[in-house]
C-alpha cells in the first residue's frame, strides 16, 4: 500500500466519527497507544523547535527494506495525538514518499480547526521535522543503491 491509500484509510477510519469533538478525541486517544517513546530518547537534540510544548522526535531507515519509522512524545495530549497520527501516516513509507506526500489528512479531518494557530505552527514543525529525516535517509544511501551515471 503507497502512502496516498495509506493516508486514504485513515481518513475514512476517522471520518466514520461524525462530531468533530469525537474524532478529535479518538485521534488524541490512538496518540497515547502509540509506540513508546523510550526516556533515554528525549533529548535536546531531538525536540522539534517552534513547537509550544515539548515535542520529541525520532525517525530512522529500516535496514530490512529501506522505508522510514517514525516515533514522536509530547507534552501536550492533543499534539502528541496528531503528531502520533503523522508518524503513523509516514512510517512503513520509502523516503521519497515521506518527502513528496503531504498530509492531506489534517485538513480533512478537521484536525486544523481544533487546534490553535500556535499549535498548528508547531505540527508544521513536526512534519518538516519528519521531511528532513526522510531527505537525510535519501542522502545517506550507500552509493551501490543510485542509479549508474
Amino acid at each position: 500500500m503507497d502512502l496516498a491509500e495509506k493516508q486514504r484509510g485513515l481518513i475514512e477510519d476517522f471520518s466514520l466519527i461524525e462530531d468533530p469533538a469525537e474524532r478529535f478525541a479518538a485521534i488524541i486517544d490512538r496518540g497515547r497507544r502509540a509506540p513508546d517513546y523510550p526516556d533515554h530518547a528525549r533529548t535536546d537534540s531531538r525536540l522539534v523547535p517552534g513547537c509550544a510544548s515539548r515535542v520529541w522526535l525520532t525517525g530512522w531507515q529500516d535496514d530490512k527494506d529501506g522505508t522510514c519509522e517514525f516515533r514522536v512524545d509530547a507534552d501536550a495530549p492533543s499534539i502528541q495525538g496528531v503528531a502520533a497520527l503523522l508518524c503513523e501516516l509516514y512510517s512503513g513509507a520509502p523516503p521519497e514518499e515521506v518527502v513528496a506526500v503531504e498530509p492531506e489528512c489534517l485538513e480533512a479531518l478537521g484536525i486544523h480547526r481544533q487546534l490553535t494557530p500556535t499549535r498548528l505552527r508547531g505540527l508544521a514543525q513536526v512534519r518538516r521535522r519528519i521531511r528532513e529525516i526522510a531527505e537525510a535517509a535519501l542522502e545517506a544511501r550507500p552509493v551501490k543503491d543510485r542509479p549508474a551515471p
